[in-house]
Formats: structure tokens, sequence, C-alpha cells
């Protein structure tokens, strides 16, 4: 071998590792975008991960809160009726001790009225009592005859009193439209101004509600 060849052949070494070198080169790049594709790709998943979950949450939210409302409304019959009756007698109830209060309330308004109506008829007669006792001559007062009426008098009395029935006060009071009937006007300087000074018919009251008005006479 002469020199041109060595040198054909010494030129020709390099030109033929060329080609090798730049595969080389393009395999490592490949390696390395296929390297940071892959992860470009697992961090696009990791992303999209908590967007999945949240979305899968919602959607067995939402299944859970649909199942729910389906057992919710669907009730047993039973159950319906239960409350149905319940309600019914809670109504009932009401009704009848609204009833039962207005029953009380006729009862005691008309007992009132019967009571009062028997104590006006009984005022006449607890009057003509009092006549009677003021007409006994004081010498006759110490009879049998005028002690026996005088008693009958007090258990009379004693039985209005205990019933709610009360004599209204007059003679030296002042004078008071609510209790007092004037039918006359005295002068009397010994009396103060519009001050009873006789009382001419007893007043009564019945549970502090005036039966009768006392008719009196007033001082001027």
């Amino acid at each position: 071998m002469n020199k041109d060849e060595m040198n054909q052949q010494t030129a020709g070494g390099p030109e033929n590792e060329a080609p090798e070198t730049v595969n080389e080169a393009n395999g490592v790049n490949a390696a390395e975008q296929s390297q940071a594709e892959t992860q470009e790709s697992a961090a696009a998943e990791n992303g999209s991960a908590p967007e999945n979950a949240g979305e899968a949450g919602e959607q067995n939210g939402g299944a859970r809160e649909e199942k729910k409302g389906f057992f919710k409304k669907k009730k047993d019959p039973r159950d319906e009726k239960i409350e149905e009756l319940t309600d019914r007698v809670k109504r009932q109830m009401a009704e009848f001790e609204n009833f039962r209060k207005r029953t009380e309330k006729e009862k005691s308004t008309m007992y009132e009225m019967g009571a009062r109506d028997i104590i006006e008829r009984i005022l006449p007669v607890v009057d003509n009592f009092e006549r009677g006792l003021a007409s006994i001559p004081e010498e006759a007062k110490a009879t049998p005859f005028a002690d026996g009426m005088e008693k009958i008098y007090k258990q009379f009395q004693k039985t209005l009193e205990e019933a709610g029935v009360k004599a209204i006060e007059a003679v030296g009071q002042e004078f008071d439209p609510n209790f007092h009937n004037a039918v006359m006007h005295v002068d009397d300087e010994n009396l103060g101004e519009n001050v009873v000074a006789e009382e001419l018919l007893k007043g009564y009251t019945y549970r502090d509600t005036v039966v009768r008005h006392s008719m009196v006479k007033v001082a001027n």
C-alpha cells in the first residue's frame, strides 16, 4: 500500500463514523423528548384528577340525595293513616275543650241569672220581716213570739250572706249612684253635703254586683 492509499483510508475514517454519531445524538434527543412528553402527560393526568374526583363526588352526592328523596317520598300507607287519625283526634279534642269551656261559661251565666232572680224574689220577704220586727211594741219585744221572729230573721240574714248576698251600707255614707238611689233631699246641718241621711229601702249586692239599689234621703 502506497502513501496515497493510506491517506485515503485515514481521510475516509471520520466520514464513516459521522453518521453513527448523528444517529446517537438523534436517539438521545428522541429519548429526552419522549420522557418530557411522558412527564407532561402525567402532570396533565394529575391535574385533572381532582376535577374528576370532584365531579365523581358531586355525582355520588346527587345520587345519594336522589335515593334519599326517593325513599322519603315513598311513605308507608299505615304511617299516613296514623298521622291522619292523630290529627283528627287532636282536632276533636280541641273542639271538645272549646265546647267544655263554652258550656261552663253558659252554665255559670245561667246559674248567676237564676240565683239573681231568686234573690230578687226573696228580698221583699226580708223587707216584710224587717217591717214586722220594727212594728212590735216595746213592751212586746220580750215575748217568745217576738224573740222567735228575731231569730228567724237573723237566720235568714245569715243564709243570704253565706250565699253571697250582702246589705249595702247607706246611712252616714257619701252618696254613691252606683249603690244608692236618691228619692228625697233634706236639709241637715249636722250632716255634710251629699251624705245619706236616711235609708228608706235597704239595698243588696250579690257577689259584688248590685241586685237592688238602696233608696235613700240625701242631705243638701
